[in-house]
């Protein structure tokens, strides 16, 4: 059976959680997936490592289970989670970023979010710059895992332009990816009933088909 590990987002702040990600879990499960929605400790107030730890081991620990292929699967913030572990962790069969913050230097320097990844990495990307270099995804390519990167083209223009640029420049640097671009917003891609979910759905099953364990 396959598994499936969901990683929510909220821009790594506490005021949102795992429940962001219950209504995919429940279409994953009807499609066959035995599927993790995880929960981390926010960098507010536990600090960037207790973060990145969380995903690291809910990730090891989906892997030691796991009886089939392994797909990571992150919404936004978690989307950049996703695409670390998947760096971290090559026992990941396909990373998914759905709307992901994939481009954490440029975020930084655009102030997203009011700032959000300045404070969830503890400082901008010229204070910290190896930080940054070790968790944003386009810093870590190639990073050597199968990976699909999903964006709805009516989303923050800023996620737009970092999914298009990310998925040109992991293609570049080797890495085997796709990317899908559909009309939708930022949620739609972690709806259900969505045109953009099912395709995703469909995609992360084709790989899934052709990679056993």
């Amino acid at each position: 059976m396959p598994v499936a590990v969901l990683l929510h987002g909220g821009f790594w702040r506490p005021v949102w959680g795992a429940d962001l990600m219950d209504a995919l879990a429940v279409d994953l499960a009807g499609r066959g997936f035995a599927t993790w929605n995880v929960e981390y400790r926010r960098p507010d107030p536990h600090g960037w490592a207790a973060t990145t730890r969380d995903v690291a081991r809910a990730v090891a620990a989906a892997a030691r289970e796991a009886a089939g292929p392994l797909v990571v699967i992150g919404h936004s913030a978690g989307g950049q989670l996703a695409l670390r572990a998947a760096a971290d962790d090559h026992r990941i069969t396909l990373a998914v970023s759905l709307a992901g913050v994939l481009d954490l230097a440029e975020g930084d320097r655009r102030h997203m979010s009011s700032g959000a990844v300045a404070t969830a990495l503890g400082g901008s990307v010229t204070e910290i710059p190896e930080v940054y270099a070790h968790s944003g995804p386009l810093e870590r390519l190639p990073l050597g895992v199968p990976q699909l990167i999903v964006q709805g083209g009516g989303d923050d223009l800023d996620l737009v332009d970092f999914g298009r640029r990310y998925a040109r420049a992991a293609r570049e640097a080797g890495d085997e990816v796709t990317y899908l671009e559909m009309s939708g917003d930022h949620f739609d891609v972690i709806d259900p009933a969505s045109p953009i979910w099912r395709a995703t759905a469909g995609a992360v099953a084709d790989v899934v088909a052709t990679r056993p364990a």
